[in-house]
């Protein structure tokens, strides 16, 4: 991480910080922190809820805002070409996210996993009527939604952190947003949470994202060792947990996960290649 870092500007309604702090059961409140400023670019609100000894981390940016447009639409071309027809909601993923599996592993015997869900913009009320049921269905809350006519015109992401056959999956990362913010460089963010539900777990799972372009992120723990995270596609009995990966329906940034020993906990992350 540059000396950079420390530039920044605190905004209190721009992120959300969920802490739940029991060893047996998620509790979860709110606690707002920050925005940031570099290079004269403000990132877009995200939220995180994340399990006890949380880090919220954000590096590197430069340049200035490239967006993507939304997803899904008509097209209309010029020529004798005839203008396309709209994806209809389901081909755009209204009512069931595109999913992907970004991490996996054993934790005291259970298998935990992360998984990222892209939902599509609603484009009118009847599609975001049937998309807050559809959502409520598998237990999430869309960010900055109290009824369903907030989620029109808007994508919605979740990353979704579970342990074992009986824990439900909690939504640790999430937003929804108009158009994607498009990572450059050395740009990344990452929050740091619990494999399981106790605490002894807390900071050792993280869940990041960075640029594209990026090739390796290399995590450093509290006791002053590192992982590495690469570009990696599908999973093997040797997968250690931390990998870049592309996540279906997600423009403008990769994701990644990188996870701690035994016995330490999250200090810091950087883009390194």
């Amino acid at each position: 991480m540059g000396a950079d870092r420390e530039n920044h500007e605190r905004t209190p309604s721009d992120i959300a910080l969920l802490l739940a702090d029991t060893a047996d059961r998620v509790e979860i409140g709110t606690a707002p922190v920050q925005a940031v400023l570099r290079g004269g670019r403000r990132r877009r609100a995200r939220r995180w809820a994340v399990t006890a000894a949380t880090a919220l981390v954000l590096a590197g940016s430069t340049g200035a805002l490239a967006v993507t447009g939304l997803p899904g639409g008509g097209r209309a071309v010029r020529g004798t070409d005839v203008a396309k027809p709209p994806a209809s909601a389901a081909a755009r993923h209204v009512y069931a996210p595109q999913r992907t599996e970004i991490a996996r592993g054993t934790y005291r015997g259970k298998e935990w996993r992360v998984g990222v869900d892209v939902w599509g913009a609603p484009r009118d009320e009847r599609e975001a009527d049937r998309q807050f049921d559809a959502m409520a269905a598998l237990g999430v809350e869309p960010a900055e939604a109290r009824k369903p006519a907030d989620l029109i015109g808007r994508i919605s992401y979740f990353a979704m952190r579970g342990w074992g056959d009986t824990d439900r999956p909690q939504q640790v990362v999430f937003n929804s947003v108009e158009k994607f913010e498009r990572f450059r460089g050395t740009d990344l963010e990452a929050g740091a949470g619990r494999l399981g539900t106790g605490g002894e777990s807390s900071g050792r799972l993280v869940i990041g994202m960075v640029a594209k372009t990026a090739r390796q992120v290399t995590c450093h723990w509290k006791d002053g060792t590192t992982a590495v995270a690469e570009p990696a596609e599908g999973f093997s009995a040797h997968d250690t947990g931390s990998a870049i990966r592309t996540v279906a329906g997600f423009r403008g940034a990769n994701w990644f996960t990188c996870v701690a020993p035994e016995g330490t906990s999250y200090a810091s992350a950087e883009v390194t290649r």
